[in-house]
């Protein structure tokens, strides 16, 4: 499957007292590029229907960036889900394409109103390009 891409800027709100992006803005933008990447791919009727919560984050930092420097996020799902539950890839690339920053994180599928985890089905899995 080809990655969903997503741009990011470093605010003057993302900066640390180090001078570069705090890693608590690294974590808000794997959650950003997730959401932006679902609601890119999924019919009205499943955001009215399921919602995604994280169960978990694994992240290598390789670099940062600092005040106005750009990153290209990519994400992708590469492997099938268990169960309700599905691991997400994310790497952000700087200017001269390197990888500084790269996560996987684990999503488990809930029923929007009941907010009970569901099994991840076929027609889920197929809008990521991903054969249960």
């Amino acid at each position: 499957m080809t990655p969903f891409t997503l741009a990011f800027t470093a605010q003057s709100q993302h900066i640390d007292e180090l001078g570069h992006v705090n890693n608590a803005v690294w974590v808000q933008w794997i959650q950003d590029i997730a959401t932006a990447h679902w609601g890119s791919i999924a019919p009205e009727e499943m955001h009215q229907r399921y919602i995604w919560m994280v169960t978990r984050h694994e992240i290598d930092y390789r670099g940062n960036i600092a005040l106005g420097e750009s990153v290209t996020g990519r994400t992708w799902i590469s492997e099938p889900p268990r169960g309700a539950r599905f691991n997400r890839n994310v790497a952000f690339d700087n200017a001269q394409g390197k990888t500084i920053v790269q996560a996987v994180t684990s999503w488990a599928l809930l029923d929007r109103q009941t907010q009970k985890l569901l099994r991840v089905r076929e027609d889920i899995t197929g809008l990521f390009g991903v054969n249960a």
